[in-house]
């Protein structure tokens, strides 16, 4: 059964939150604070974590950036709507999604689904290694290499720059890119897509600031440079 760790400090919102998903075919733990959530997560580990971020002892983006070291467990973050700037910081640290309260359970349990749908996809029958550029990739060891110095990174953006790698030179536009590695029924808006590019660029740009490989295509989308 897919178990799922849920860290909410509100019994207001954890309660009928752990109901739903427990009657969706769930197993559910619930938390209210942030030490507790990385306790849990290190005893019993979960398949997703759902993550507030305003929590008592550790911020939500501090647990999610501990998680994150050990684990590449997807991550959606619970957020409230004028909380734009802990958004950005909870994906740079690897978060996979955010939903923003107040949310319907509707919309939860289907972004719930879909990032497991994705986790669960059987790897498509292609070439194994993808190199362009000073990037190469181990796609089947989850491998990435810059210059032959090893990069860490979490799933998506592995994903993320697979996609660009194997279509080196080709512009991708923001719905193919988010289409390939969210899913055609992602919800969310492309804030999610810049994010990861901005942390992909962190970790193989020479100049982050002055990209020379994953270069903005203006009115478009992206694409990979060797």
């Amino acid at each position: 059964m897919t178990r799922i760790l849920i860290v909410e400090d509100e019994e207001s919102l954890s309660d009928p939150l752990s109901y739903l998903l427990g009657k969706e075919g769930f197993e559910v733990e619930v938390v209210d604070n942030g030490v507790d959530a990385v306790a849990e997560f290190d005893r019993s580990g979960a398949d997703l974590m759902l993550l507030d971020l305003m929590l008592p002892g550790l911020s939500g983006t501090e647990v999610c950036r501990q998680v994150r070291q050990r684990s590449s467990v997807p991550i959606i973050m619970l957020t409230a709507k004028d909380a734009e700037i802990d958004k950005v910081v909870g994906l740079e640290l690897g978060a996979d999604d955010y939903v923003t309260k107040p949310y319907s359970s509707r919309e939860l349990v289907a972004r719930i689904r879909a990032v497991l749908r994705r986790q669960g996809e059987p790897e498509e029958l292609v070439s194994a290694t993808v190199q362009a550029g000073p990037v190469r990739m181990d796609i089947e060891r989850h491998v990435v290499s810059v210059h032959g110095e090893r990069v860490a990174m979490p799933l998506k953006e592995f994903e993320l720059l697979e996609m660009l790698l194997r279509n080196a030179g080709r512009v991708l536009t923001r719905g193919q890119l988010i289409d390939r590695v969210w899913g055609s029924d992602y919800v969310g808006d492309t804030k999610t897509l810049d994010v990861h590019v901005k942390r992909l660029r962190a970790k193989i740009e020479p100049d982050p600031s002055a990209p020379r490989h994953l270069v903005t295509v203006r009115g478009l989308g992206y694409k990979f440079e060797g």
